[in-house]
């Protein structure tokens, strides 16, 4: 049969054209103002596979943080908005909508976004995936509260503003000055206009010398601090406040001091604009605590971990000189032993990364591996080792990962014995795999007791516990905390999604390998 190099040319054509007219949609995508995005109705929860920047730049997230969640990570703690039941709705029926819904930027601060969404179906008709188009209206929304406002209340808004400012006034005064921490308020040109007493004894100042002098002449230039500088000039330009900024300092006087600091601008209706409050936390002391304990883990777990291996060292010597007609509670003895000093080793091998990861000398092996067989293979072993639990394995991403394969059977052996730990009474766990957009979406999900708002914000914090398990549940408070670091240096995200009495589950992505 003779070739037909003119059809082939064709061909080729044809898929540059394609090739050319996806990467313009790209393009035209991230150059549009409104905020897109793309979920996958064929995926549990529906989770996000695509981004625009301008979606980014509307809810402050990075469009690795993005992937894999479901849109209503948006809503945070708001969750009684009627318009959320609109959506499900809407998504159930495979129909379009438009809603006017309450969100929440990474940093907390509210905006309203105005959504429309549109399923997109196959030939078949089947709903595959949903396009949302958002853009915020938090502008117009305060424009038709205030307009509102302005004709109903004027009067007595004028007398509730007024008391309310002698309120404030009042008030932040009595902080400033009985607050066990030193404070600052700090014109647009850096000037003290007030100082605590806390300011004052910590460094060792008098009002004379600090009150209408410029904050970086204080003590004779003592506060020309670079990183300080920097700090507060990221404030006014920006109207963001630094949350948790630190600062590194020997001071003539005092000597050396770490500095926690959190600055905010500060403005009553107008009339103390562009004022700045600084407040400053000595935690010179936790620093140096900090040290010693992260020096004392990383030398007790060292000197542990050398006789505990000369001691399982010569258990199994024991174990293979028993013999067949050995006492059956002697054997059993020497099995309960066993099970003791691995439980022994592996505490201990949790405090070395803990010390490894402060330190950070985490060591890394990064290899191209299976990720579908290395998490099946890792729920089998768990399936034998903790026969009692119902654990269910489902999905697949036939997907190739570079990273270390025994560090991640580490995340997930982590995040399978808390969900068999945590869940005592209900023995089912859900593990499932998935491809989302470019990463492997894992996610391990219990029906246990669930974990509250505020315990999530912190429970992947080293050495963090739940309050109410603490008694109930043995350990340090660690293995999440391992398990976070080790998928961050992964270039992956680790999350938690729960509510009280109603389980958890935790996910983690992994970038995917040279993905097409």
């Amino acid at each position: 049969m003779r070739k037909n190099p003119s059809g082939n040319s064709n061909a080729k054509q044809r898929s540059e054209n394609k090739n050319n007219d996806i990467d313009l949609y790209l393009k035209a995508l991230n150059s549009a103002y409104s905020g897109i995005i793309i979920t996958d109705n064929l995926q549990h929860d529906n989770p996000i596979i695509y981004c625009n920047k301008a979606f980014e730049t509307i809810s402050g997230y990075t469009q690795d943080e993005i992937i894999g969640h479901n849109c209503r990570f948006l809503q945070a703690q708001d969750r009684s908005q009627e318009e959320r039941k609109i959506i499900k709705e809407a998504i159930l029926r495979g129909e379009e909508c438009k809603i006017e819904i309450r969100n929440y930027r990474k940093d907390g601060s509210l905006f309203w976004n105005e959504l429309f969404i549109s399923p997109v179906k196959n030939d078949e008709g089947l709903v595959t995936h949903f396009i949302g188009v958002q853009n915020d209206i938090s502008d117009r929304k305060k424009a038709e509260h205030d307009l509102r406002e302005e004709k109903s209340h004027v009067e007595l808004k004028i007398q509730q503003r007024t008391k309310e400012l002698q309120d404030k006034e009042s008030f932040l005064s009595s902080i400033i000055e009985t607050v066990r921490e030193s404070l600052l308020v700090l014109d647009a040109n850096y000037i003290v206009i007030s100082a605590n007493k806390h300011f004052l004894n910590s460094f060792k100042v008098t009002t004379e010398e600090t009150v209408g002098k410029e904050l970086f002449d204080l003590g004779n230039q003592q506060w020309d601090i670079a990183s300080l500088k920097e700090m507060l000039t990221q404030i006014l330009p920006t109207n963001n406040p630094v949350i948790d900024y630190e600062v590194d300092h020997t001071f003539p006087y005092i000597g050396r001091k770490v500095m926690l600091l959190n600055a905010y601008r500060v403005e009553f209706e107008g009339k103390y604009k562009d004022r700045i409050l600084i407040a400053i936390e000595d935690i010179t002391e936790k620093k140096e605590q900090d040290r010693r304990k992260d020096d004392f883990l990383s030398i007790a777990s060292h000197e542990l971990k050398t006789p505990l291996t000369t001691i399982k060292g010569l258990f199994q010597i024991v174990q293979r000189l028993s013999v067949d007609n050995t006492d059956p509670k002697f054997i059993s003895t020497l099995d309960k032993i066993a099970a003791y000093i691995d439980r022994l080793n592996l505490l201990i091998t949790k405090l070395l990364d803990t010390s490894k990861i402060q330190s950070g000398n985490l060591e890394l092996h990064m290899e191209p591996f299976e990720i579908d067989k290395t998490i099946q293979d890792a729920v089998e072993s768990m399936r034998l080792a903790v026969p009692d639990a119902d654990i269910h394995f489902s999905g697949s991403s036939d997907s190739i990962v570079e990273g270390d394969e025994l560090q991640i059977i580490q995340v997930l052996n982590n995040l399978l014995s808390n969900a068999i730990k945590y869940s005592p009474e209900s023995k089912k766990i859900e593990v499932s795999i998935h491809r989302v957009a470019t990463f492997v979406k894992v996610s391990v999900r219990d029906y246990g007791m669930g974990i509250s708002y505020q315990d999530r914000l912190k429970i992947f914090e080293r050495f963090f516990r739940v309050s109410h398990i603490q008694k109930k549940f043995p350990g340090l408070g660690i293995g999440l905390y391992v398990s976070h670091e080790i998928i961050v240096n992964h270039n992956g995200t680790l999350w938690v999604e729960s509510e009280l009495g109603e389980g958890s589950t935790f996910n983690f992505t992994l970038p995917i390998l040279n993905n097409k």
